[in-house]
C-alpha cells in the first residue's frame, strides 16, 4: 500500500465522518478499498452506497465485479440484476449494457 493510497482512503473516511451526502465520495471510498485489494470491505462499502444512494448507478457493476473477484457469482448476478433495474429506471443505456455484458460473462 502506498502512502498516497492510504491518504486517499483517510480523506474519504474523513469526508464521510463529516457528513458528506455526495454519493461519489462514498462510492470512491469503496473503489479505494477495492484498489487496496480489501475486497470484503469494498463489497460492504458498495452495499452501504446502494442502501444510502440506491439510484447511484455505477455502484452495481463495481459491486458485481468485486463479488466475482471473491468467487461469489450468485451475489454478482444479483448485483447485476439490481443494477439493470436501476439503470433502466435512470435511462442509462450505457450502464445497462455494461451490466448485461458482465452478467453474460458470469452466466
Amino acid at each position: 500500500m502506498t502512502t498516497a493510497t492510504s491518504k486517499r482512503l483517510a480523506l474519504f473516511d474523513d469526508m464521510i465522518a463529516k457528513g458528506s451526502v455526495d454519493p461519489f465520495v462514498h462510492y470512491a471510498r469503496a473503489m479505494e478499498l477495492r484498489s487496496l485489494e480489501r475486497r470484503d470491505e469494498a463489497l460492504e462499502a458498495f452495499g452501504e452506497v446502494a442502501a444510502r444512494f440506491p439510484t447511484y448507478v455505477p455502484t452495481y457493476l463495481m459491486a458485481a465485479q468485486v463479488c466475482a473477484e471473491l468467487r461469489r457469482d450468485e451475489d454478482a448476478l444479483a448485483w447485476c440484476d439490481r443494477g439493470a433495474e436501476v439503470a433502466k429506471a435512470a435511462g442509462d443505456a450505457h450502464a445497462l449494457g455494461e451490466l448485461e455484458a458482465f452478467r453474460a460473462e458470469l452466466a
